[in-house]
């Protein structure tokens, strides 16, 4: 399990997007790489391909460089483990160059794309006109949607997908006599939480409350995605005052009054400890955090259970693609069609997404990969579960795509600011939202969706 690419992959890196996204493209004007797009297709079985990732990633698309080779013998591919958050600035700077010093094949995480996509037009190439859209139906709900949000053009391939989740203390839940699955709503489980702090003394959950990290809103960010809500909506407008998050932000203030939030100050670490010490009964984080917690206290090893969330509303969703990273291919790039083979490899062959499954527990999107035995195996840890098949579900779901835009981590700031508001004055979160709308829109020049 990579910590270190998954901590910082919306934390530091949404910084750099609000710090080098916006401040290179006052120096770019329109986007220098405008005239890059078009590239140059290049040939399909021979050529030399660059590819930028980072960590665990990068490491496993290097080892499948050996398999690929064997079908492509004539392409040289060179993967490059830039580090995570620096990859952010370096793509961001080569952009506005025109594309100039760029990779072939760019590993991008969903609050990077859309931003890119939208400062520097023709900077990615259309994958469609590479044969991309033969994988149009291959993976999870809303993904391609993402990849490919007007419908003709596909910025880049999905890789991983991680859906929103409900790791629970099960010893917790037992000695309180609350019974997690009947947890529809989180209505319910704040009723739960009271009964549990009652008879436990622990928390029902923790939140960064003064927000001393960028990424103090997950938790917040979740309960909107499970409403089908975000910050913007698709054509780019905010809704970061929509009743959906005024339910999601009201939601946070009654767990918070009820005393059933711990305070996370210090983000990363602090979470890490409460988990060694038991503070909380719920850690509300993404497929990928199961693994986190078995590395954390393998010690409890039969202790944890793993559900869905509830629902915000009863009878709404419980499933939502929290987080997702891509492949895409420079416009710049002149070798485009064999980036487009080993994008297709890595990405579509369901046996090399399972390999990097096991080996560094990086859910695919690619949904025919979760035939493999060990998305159904029963979690020894998880107190016999099938994990696997319990995220399965969640991606199988409906689910829409969301517009992270290039002023994310502007909207990031704002709702950080707004719950620490919240959370710590005790402020009114219609109120909050508003004014944060507001103030996001001021500056960035959007137009508040009311």
């Amino acid at each position: 399990m990579d910590i270190t690419r998954r901590g910082v992959l919306r934390a530091g890196g949404a910084l750099a997007a609000g710090a080098g996204l916006s401040g290179l493209t006052a120096c770019s004007g329109s986007g220098a790489a405008g005239d890059s797009g078009s590239g140059a297709a290049g040939s399909a079985t021979k050529g030399e391909i660059t590819v930028w990732s980072w960590a665990g990633p990068a490491a496993e698309m290097k080892a499948l460089v050996p398999a690929f080779n064997a079908q492509y013998p004539d392409i040289k591919v060179t993967v490059q483990d830039i580090g995570n958050p620096a990859i952010w600035d370096k793509i961001t700077t080569a952009l506005a160059a025109g594309g100039s010093g760029l990779a072939d094949v760019l590993h991008i995480g969903v609050d990077y794309l859309p931003g890119y996509v939208e400062k520097f037009p023709n900077g990615l190439a259309d994958l469609s006109k590479l044969g991309a859209n033969q994988y149009k139906d291959a993976f999870a709900q809303g993904m391609w949607a993402t990849v490919a949000p007007k419908g003709g053009r596909v910025n880049a391939l999905p890789w991983e997908a991680n859906s929103a989740g409900f790791y629970y203390r099960a010893d917790v839940f037992e000695q309180a006599g609350v019974d997690v699955k009947a947890l529809d709503t989180w209505d319910d489980t704040v009723e739960a939480g009271k009964v549990i702090k009652a008879k436990t003394g622990k928390y029902l959950l923790g939140i960064d409350k003064p927000a001393s990290q960028p990424d103090a809103a997950n938790f917040f960010q979740m309960l909107l995605q499970l409403q089908g809500a975000f910050y913007f909506d698709l054509d780019g407008g905010i809704t970061l005052d929509s009743p959906q998050a005024v339910r999601a932000m009201t939601l946070i203030k009654q767990l918070n009054d009820a005393g059933l939030v711990s305070d996370l100050s210090g983000g990363w670490n602090a979470l890490i400890s409460s988990i060694k010490a038991g503070t909380n009964a719920v850690v509300p984080w993404p497929t990928w955090f199961g693994g986190i917690i078995e590395e954390t206290v393998p010690q409890e090893k039969g202790k944890w259970g793993v559900r869905l969330p509830p629902t915000v509303r009863r009878g709404g969703s419980n499933a939502a693609t929290v987080n997702s990273t891509h492949l895409a291919i420079a416009g710049s790039s002149k070798q485009q069609a064999a980036a487009w083979k080993f994008v297709e490899f890595v990405l579509t062959r369901p046996e090399n997404q399972v390999k990097i499954y096991k080996e560094k527990g990086i859910a695919p999107a690619l949904i025919k990969a979760y035939e493999d035995p060990v998305f159904h195996a029963p979690s020894e840890f998880f107190s016999g579960q099938k994990k696997g098949e319990i995220f399965l579900n969640a991606l199988e779901a409906p689910s829409p795509a969301y517009n992270y835009s290039a002023d994310y981590a502007r909207a990031l700031k704002v709702v950080t600011d707004a719950q620490t508001k919240v959370l710590l004055k005790g402020a009114d979160p219609a109120e909050v939202l508003k004014a944060a709308a507001d103030q996001l829109g001021q500056q960035t020049g959007r137009k508040v969706v009311r």
